[in-house]
């Protein structure tokens, strides 16, 4: 049996809506992208949801309308994607990268603070005048579908007059508090890559209840135009239009808008398929030595299981077995795993920018060592997890 990593399950809504928009003639952003807006900012109660060609486009659009700008700094964990920090680089800012917690995976205020007092004592340090530039922002990872603690980061934020963005590329749906992710932070950006919990194949959201964002995020994602382009080629409508700022070019097109809009109104069955899984997960694998399950702070509920992070300890392992040969003999039984996530202090371009000690991130050393992440997809059959679950058995026991 082969088991890929994950894939995406779509049906026929979402082939049949695809279609009419190819038949309709109009393939690009339009009526398609405008309904997913309306109907994505209903699902998680924001006032504005702003479509665009991938995550990494909304969280550089959000860091700009939030007034990033050369010389700032940026607080970021090491724990995440690259794109959570190579859009601070996009706008010529600083990431300033912190550790993770030890059960989460996630940033946590403590650890915000710690790094915002260092910088403010750099102040007091003549020898390192270069790098006194002001932190704007803090931009917390919802780490596999687990949400940090936003509470005790925004009280954080409010202290020190910071931004917060929230990157909820792995948070769709993720609550917290009894409500969706979506509307804690002063933007929230979302991904529909390939094997996020709903797809558009390529695309993200940004999302904000801040009118002046929503309005600079809608100029900025379509070359700084001042008029939504099918405004502009509708029958009767104006051609005039104006350019008010060098944008970028980061819109959603129909056709991927369209198999958005499908996709949303199945995610609460898709969280609740990937819970199943975990479930069965958690039930399975318990008390296999070496093997450390996914640690919650929130309910199965509250979490959107985009990942389920195992740890494999190789000096509590049966047969000494670490991460990377679980990994080979996970592969040689065509079993997909991957690895979230080789932290951005170990990226050569980080680690040689900032000049990062590795010894100032154990949580994330340790974490990076062990972790493995295992087949999770809602299309996962019994057949598949039964066969997953067994071979873990195998190779562990």
């Amino acid at each position: 049996m082969k088991v890929p990593f994950a894939i995406p399950e779509c049906g026929d809504d979402e082939i049949n809506k695809v279609i009419d928009v190819i038949r309709s003639g109009w393939l690009t952003t339009a009526s398609q992208c405008a309904q997913f807006e309306n109907d994505f900012a209903e699902f998680v109660g924001s006032k504005h949801a702003l479509a665009v060609n991938s995550a990494t486009a909304a969280l550089h659009l959000g860091l700009e309308a939030l007034g990033v700008v050369a010389g700032d700094k940026v607080i970021v964990p090491t724990m995440t994607f690259t794109s959570s920090a190579e859009v601070v680089r996009y706008l010529h800012a600083d990431p300033i990268f912190v550790d993770c917690d030890a059960d989460t995976f996630c940033i946590t205020a403590d650890l915000a603070y710690k790094a915002i007092k260092c910088q403010q004592n750099l102040r007091n340090n003549p020898e390192r005048e270069n790098e006194k530039q002001k932190i704007k922002a803090i931009i917390p990872v919802h780490f596999g579908g687990h949400a940090c603690e936003m509470d005790s980061l925004c009280t954080l934020a409010k202290d020190f007059k910071l931004k917060i963005m929230e990157d909820a590329a792995h948070a769709l749906p993720t609550r917290y508090n009894d409500k969706l992710i979506g509307t804690i932070g002063d933007v929230t950006c979302f991904s529909f890559y390939a094997n996020k919990t709903i797809t558009t194949a390529e695309g993200g959201m940004l999302c904000t209840d801040n009118e002046k964002v929503a309005n600079r995020v809608k100029t900025m994602r379509l070359h700084g135009i001042n008029r939504d382009i099918w405004d502009r080629f509708t029958t009767g409508a104006s051609w005039e239009y104006d350019v008010i700022a060098p944008g970028f070019k980061y819109n959603m097109p129909d056709l991927n808008a369209a198999l958005g809009i499908q996709q949303l109104k199945k995610a609460h069955k898709f969280r609740e398929k990937r819970q199943g899984i975990a479930e069965i997960y958690y039930k399975e694998l318990k008390d296999i030595p070496g093997l450390t399950l996914p640690r919650l702070h929130c309910t199965m509920e509250d979490h959107s299981w985009y990942l389920f992070v195992v740890l494999i300890d190789p000096s509590e392992t049966i047969h000494s077995i670490d991460r990377n040969q679980f990994i080979t003999e996970m592969t040689k039984r065509q079993i997909g795993t991957s690895v979230h996530y080789k932290p951005l202090h170990l990226m050569t371009y980080y680690k040689k920018q900032y000049d990062l000690d590795p010894d100032n991130f154990p949580n994330a050393n340790r974490i990076f060592k062990q972790c493995v992440s295992l087949p999770m997809f809602s299309a996962m059959t019994e057949d598949q997890l039964g066969y997953v679950i067994a071979s873990i058995k195998k190779i562990l026991l």
